[in-house]
C-alpha cells in the first residue's frame, strides 16, 4: 500500500463512528500505520474494517480527556510502530443537553469542557515531543463552526470548540521551531452520530431535503468530505499551514443570517 502517508504512523481518536472512523480509513488507505482510539467498543469494527482492506491498525478503547490514557496511548503508538508522526485530536462530545444556555448546569459545561478541550491539550502536550523526535509532523483537532459563532450548537459545545480553535493558534506558536505544525478543521453540519438525531427527525417528518438548507451547497457533508481535508492538513502538502482552524462547512459561516429569495441567486 502506498499513498502520501506513506511510512507515517498516526494516532486518531474518535475513530468508532463518523469523522474519525472515516479519517482513519482515509489515513490507512494513504499508507499510515494507525492507531484508533476511541471508549466505544465499535472502534474495533473500524480496526477490522482497515485491516480487511490491506492496511495497518491497533484499536485501543479509552478517554481521550484522561491525561494517564493519552500519554499510554502515545506510548503505546510509539512502542507499536517506532514513532508517531500525527495526531488527530476528534473526539468530542455535545454534553448531552441541547436546549438553551440556562439549561446545563455547571457538570456538564465541565465534562464537555473536559473531552472537547482538555483532550486536545492533552494531544498537544504528549504528542508534540513524540513528533519532534521524529523530525516533525501534524497535531490536528475537530473544532466546529460552533466555535465561531452562535447558532450551531448548545452554548457548552459551543464554548469549547472555540477553545480549540484558539488552542491550536497557541500550540502552534509555543512550538515554533520544533517542526510540529497544529491545525483545526471547522466542520459544519455533518451526518455522524453526533447529529444522528437531526437527520432522523428530519426524515422522519420528511423534510430530509431541508437537511443543510442554511448553507449555499444545500445540503449536509458526510464524514469522508472532513476527512478529505484531515488528510490534507496533516500531509507534506500542507507543510505551510499552521495554527491554522480550516472551515469545511459547504459555505455555511460565508455569510451573516438571511432570508433567500427562491430560484434567485441573490440574498438581495
Amino acid at each position: 500500500m502506498s499513498g502520501v502517508l506513506q511510512g507515517k504512523v498516526a494516532i486518531v481518536t474518535g475513530a468508532a463512528s463518523g469523522i474519525g472512523r472515516a479519517t482513519a480509513r482515509l489515513f490507512a488507505r494513504e499508507g499510515a500505520a494507525v492507531v484508533a482510539f476511541d471508549r466505544d467498543e465499535a472502534v474495533d469494527e473500524t480496526v477490522a474494517a482497515i485491516r480487511h482492506d490491506g492496511g495497518t491498525a491497533e484499536a485501543v478503547r479509552g478517554d481521550a480527556g484522561d491525561e494517564r490514557q493519552v500519554a499510554e496511548l502515545v506510548q503505546r503508538a510509539v512502542d507499536a510502530f517506532g514513532g508517531l508522526d500525527i495526531f488527530y485530536a476528534n473526539a468530542g462530545i455535545t454534553g448531552g443537553v441541547m436546549g438553551g444556555y440556562f439549561d446545563a448546569d455547571a457538570a456538564v459545561w465541565a465534562e464537555t469542557l473536559r473531552v472537547n478541550l482538555i483532550g486536545p491539550f492533552l494531544a498537544v502536550k504528549y504528542a508534540a515531543p513524540a513528533i519532534e523526535k521524529r523530525g516533525g509532523g501534524a497535531i490536528l483537532a475537530t473544532a466546529s463552526v460552533a466555535g465561531l459563532r452562535s447558532g450551531a450548537g448548545p452554548a457548552q459545545y459551543s464554548a469549547s470548540k472555540a477553545g480549540v480553535i484558539n488552542l491550536v493558534q497557541t500550540a502552534a506558536q509555543q512550538l515554533a521551531g520544533t517542526g510540529v505544525r497544529v491545525n483545526a478543521i471547522c466542520p459544519g453540519l455533518i451526518e455522524t452520530g453526533m447529529t444522528k438525531f437531526a437527520y432522523d427527525q428530519a426524515r422522519a417528518a420528511g423534510h430530509e431535503d431541508k437537511i443543510g438548507q442554511l448553507n449555499p451547497t444545500l445540503r449536509g457533508g458526510e464524514p469522508e468530505e472532513i476527512a478529505a481535508a484531515a488528510l490534507f492538513l496533516v500531509s507534506d502538502a500542507a507543510s505551510y499551514v499552521n495554527g491554522h482552524a480550516m472551515v469545511v462547512d459547504g459555505g455555511l459561516a460565508s455569510s451573516h443570517p438571511t432570508a433567500r429569495r427562491p430560484g434567485k441567486g441573490s440574498t438581495w
